[in-house]
């Protein structure tokens, strides 16, 4: 069973910064495509970004696109996702997950294992 673990949420004022990361257990992280998904009080999860298994794919949900990125390094076998400019309406709790192939996917049904989630929460 994957072990998802993320780390780095935490508060911050409204045009800060924050990197997440997410640490996978396995020995075959790079065949898989990550993704970051995030849940705020009282709605859906939804997509945040992913990226496939060799990094060299990756898409945003549009709200995010220009200010955060995805990135991953497969030799530490984590995936970070590094948030710039950020505003209160990215507060949410943020989860890791992982696909079973190496294409990136915006669906979190094409997802199999998650994280237990990491908060982050932005002032105005």
């Amino acid at each position: 069973q994957v072990q998802l673990v993320e780390s780095g949420g935490g508060l911050v004022q409204a045009g800060g910064s924050l990197r997440l990361s997410c640490a996978a257990s396995g020995r075959t992280f790079s065949s898989y495509g990550m993704g970051w998904f995030r849940q705020a009080p009282g709605k859906v999860r939804e997509f945040v970004a992913v990226i496939s298994g060799n990094g060299g794919t990756t898409y945003y949900e549009d709200s995010v696109e220009g200010r955060f990125t995805i990135s991953r390094d497969n030799a530490k076998n984590t995936v970070y996702l590094q948030m710039n400019s950020l505003k209160p309406e990215d507060t949410a709790v943020y989860y890791c997950a992982e696909r079973r192939v190496a294409a990136a996917s915006r669906k979190a049904a094409d997802f199999v294992s998650w994280g237990q989630g990491t908060q982050v929460t932005v002032q105005s």
